[in-house]
């Protein structure tokens, strides 16, 4: 395997099992502007799901690797016009944060692909100008994904403000995992809480992560 992929996924397991959650928690790796040869070399040692932040790079990326079976979800701000692409080039949108993008990407999903998965991003700590629907809002756009035929609800994800006390970063994963079990008591299916990043995945999957994205301790940090 891999080095750096091995020592993220004991690393992952580790803080599972000191969090008590024996559950199995899912690594996508981050492959923004990670060229394509990376991520097949990433596969090859076994990583089967990435992350992109651009329709555009993503689909680009999903042509050339498509010989190797890959999942891909799209983890970047969606825009309305980008999402035909995005629905039939992704295997799950982690990006959804308003009703306009409900009904385009259940439109645009080919029917002999199955149903999108959809995480619903939240804006759990209220900063100015970032992606994500308030906590108020998730409920209703929850309803709407669920009763779309070709989509289908998976839970939430959201970025919380990187701010230096870990503390603070804790108390906003676990504001998310709130929100996240009331989706669940409202629509079966819903299993998937994707938070934590490179620099605080082991606090995300204290409060409940199922999947955490990290890309710069899999890939190095980017070039300037």
């Amino acid at each position: 395997m891999h080095p750096t992929l091995h020592d993220v996924l004991q690393t992952i397991e580790n803080a599972a099992l000191l969090a008590g959650r024996p559950r199995q928690v899912q690594l996508l790796a981050v492959s923004k502007t990670r060229p394509a040869p990376a991520v097949r070399a990433l596969a090859a040692a076994g990583q089967r799901a990435f992350g992109e932040n651009y329709v555009q790079e993503g689909v680009a990326k999903a042509r050339e690797l498509h010989d190797l079976g890959l999942e891909w979800h799209l983890i970047g701000h969606l825009q309305s016009n980008k999402c035909r692409e995005a629905a039939e080039w992704f295997d799950w949108v982690q990006s959804v944060d308003r009703m306009k993008l409900v009904a385009a990407l259940d439109q645009a999903r080919p029917a002999d692909r199955p149903p999108l998965n959809v995480l619903l991003q939240v804006n759990v700590d209220g900063e100015a100008g970032k992606s994500g629907c308030r906590p108020d809002e998730v409920m209703a756009l929850a309803d709407a994904v669920a009763a779309a035929p070709r989509l289908r609800l998976r839970g939430l994800m959201a970025i919380p403000e990187p701010h230096p006390d870990p503390a603070h970063r804790r108390a906003s994963f676990h504001r998310l995992r709130q929100l996240q079990d009331a989706v669940a008591a409202r629509h079966a299916g819903v299993d998937t809480l994707s938070m934590g990043m490179s620099d605080d995945f082991a606090l995300a999957i204290a409060e409940g992560a199922t999947l955490v994205r990290i890309g710069t301790a899999l890939f190095g940090p980017r070039a300037p």
